[in-house]
């Protein structure tokens, strides 16, 4: 018996109201068919399917389900690195340079780590090879990741300068205000760094410099004023700089016992390459002291600080003795000028709604001590001085406490008129002729957007522990952070959501793998409404249906 292969279909003839068979092609005996022909025609066929759909209808059995991987968190990281041109720039850094090539896919890959489930190095590595889906990256080791980190500090400067242009531009970024701020992050461990030979930067120097080059000798890791109140651990000090909408254009290490004016003077130096236009700094009250003003203003530019208001200094008292009207400017805010006889100019904030909770806290105090020292009259001296002293331990109980001559304990209700006329009241100094004090004050307010950067360095992308020993992968470290830091700020300033929010829903879009005889394929879950309204708030494309086809040789 002789059969023959046709190629056909059936068409549907409303003339006689039947189906009609048509053939296509015929491919004549099947004993004597050309089995290769066959088989290219099939070939060239799936090329017009989706990829996936293709595997599925060529392969002899079904497809099995592997594995699933969170994709929507690096996509949509990996889609602002690259829009700010982050790739480009390490790329050019890269040139003529034998390393690596997938490099800035390494870095990226540390990044997305800090930004989605911060971990180690090690663990970091575990969950780029096993536990996400990186484009370019789908496995990596830890000595890559150690040797892009070296790599990334070799090129900080310029990296720095380059994505801080890419970013202000792209973003269109007012940078009259760069706020300015430092803190600390501890290690535990007992015992400092070994004190070793620095320039004046903090910088260690390179083996074999000659050792007077050295302009001071100290470790990395140091004890120094903690402001995490951990001053019986060593640490390091971190600065940055941030801009009024919040992105952080630039981060600084120095050993954990610098001076304030020796970081500032550094960070005006780097900042005055980028031949920036006219930038006032904005600070808190922890560098209101003579020196670091001197340091703000070399090279020109100004500041706005922060004034401590009990300091007792001779101009705080002046500010706060002068009469005047307040104005109301927006946010429920007055202010108000002053003049005394400085070059700096002052203005006095206050701030309603603060100086009801201010008067709430203080009550709340004060009844506390009432309290602690109702009856002590009948104590014996010792007693009461064991219980002031116990007392002298609580700051906000010590401030309203008051011993007389003959050693009783009283409310000292002179301090609270005192404290009473200070509710709601902070006093800034400006050196900037040109500011409005509206500016002046709406200004010093924005230095919030660097205290939620520290805020979430240290809870979102987990600044600490640092899981290393050497100064210059703690340092690297830092970027590290930084530059998450950079990206979840743009997220968030585009989408108007806390990052958060965006991780949560962002992590439920998967990519699915699927194995079988013909191959692997990765697909993407089909985006959520929700998903797709953050794509679009930040104007990023929806993943690609199959990110990734493997065929079976």
């Amino acid at each position: 018996m002789v059969r023959y292969l046709q190629l056909a279909h059936n068409e549907w003839d409303p003339v006689a109201g039947a189906s009609r068979t048509k053939v296509l092609h015929s491919f004549g005996r099947e004993d004597e068919i050309d089995r290769d022909a066959i088989e290219r025609l099939v070939t060239a066929l799936t090329r017009l399917l989706d990829p996936a759909r293709a595997a599925v209808l060529t392969g002899p059995t079904e497809l099995a389900f592997t594995e699933a991987r969170p994709l929507g968190g690096t996509h949509v990281l990996d889609g602002l690195w690259r829009r700010l041109g982050l790739d480009q720039v390490m790329r050019r850094q890269l040139a003529g340079r034998r390393l690596d090539p997938r490099v800035e896919r390494v870095l990226f890959a540390l990044v997305a780590n800090r930004a989605l489930d911060a971990s180690s190095k090690l663990a970091a590595t575990d969950w780029i090879s096993r536990d996400v889906h990186i484009e370019g990256l789908p496995a990596i080791d830890e000595q890559s990741c150690y040797r892009a980190m070296d790599w990334l500090l070799d090129i900080e400067p310029a990296l720095a300068k380059e994505a801080y242009f890419q970013v202000t531009d792209l973003l269109n970024l007012e940078v009259d205000l760069l706020f300015f701020d430092t803190t600390s992050t501890y290690f535990e461990t007992e015992e400092a760094d070994e004190p070793a030979p620095r320039d004046a930067d903090g910088r260690l120097l390179p083996d074999g410099t000659d050792p007077q080059l050295a302009t001071q000798m100290r470790g990395f890791r140091t004890h120094g004023k903690s402001k995490d109140s951990r001053d019986d651990l060593p640490q390091v000090v971190v600065g940055m700089a941030v801009t009024r909408d919040g992105i952080p254009v630039r981060v600084w290490s120095w050993p954990g016992s610098t001076a304030d004016s020796d970081l500032i003077r550094q960070v005006k130096r780097d900042l005055r390459e980028w031949s920036l236009s006219r930038v006032v700094w904005v600070a808190d009250r922890g560098f209101t002291s003579a020196a670091n003003r001197r340091a703000l203003m070399q090279g020109g530019g100004g500041y706005i600080i922060g004034e401590k208001l009990r300091s007792g200094s001779a101009e705080v008292k002046a500010a706060l003795a002068r009469p005047g009207r307040y104005a109301t400017v927006r946010d429920n805010m007055q202010v108000k000028e002053v003049n005394i006889a400085t070059d700096d100019r002052f203005v006095i904030c206050f701030n309603p709604d603060q100086a009801t909770r201010d008067a709430a806290i203080r009550a709340k105090l004060v009844a506390q001590l009432e309290d602690a020292i109702a009856d002590t009259d009948k104590l014996t001296k010792e007693e009461r001085a064991h219980l002031a002293g116990q007392l002298s331990t609580k700051p906000g109980l010590k401030r309203f406490l008051r011993t007389t001559p003959g050693g009783l304990l009283r409310v000292d209700k002179k301090k609270i008129e005192a404290e009473a006329k200070l509710d709601g009241k902070y006093l800034l100094r400006s050196s900037d002729p040109h500011l409005s004090p509206e500016d002046i004050a709406l200004g010093y307010k924005q230095l919030l957007e660097v205290e939620r950067g520290w805020r979430d360095m240290k809870q979102l992308l987990d600044l600490r522990p640092v899981y290393h020993r050497r100064e210059d992968r703690i340092r690297a470290h830092v970027l590290l952070c930084w530059l998450a830091l950079l990206l979840i700020r743009v997220a968030e300033n585009a989408t108007g959501q806390t990052w958060n929010r965006l991780r949560a829903e962002l992590q439920r879009l998967q990519a699915a793998t699927f194995t079988g005889p013909a191959g692997t394929y990765r697909q993407t879950t089909e985006p959520t409404k929700p998903q797709r309204d953050i794509l679009a708030a930040l104007d990023l494309p929806v993943p690609r249906k199959v990110i990734e086809l493997t065929a079976t040789r």
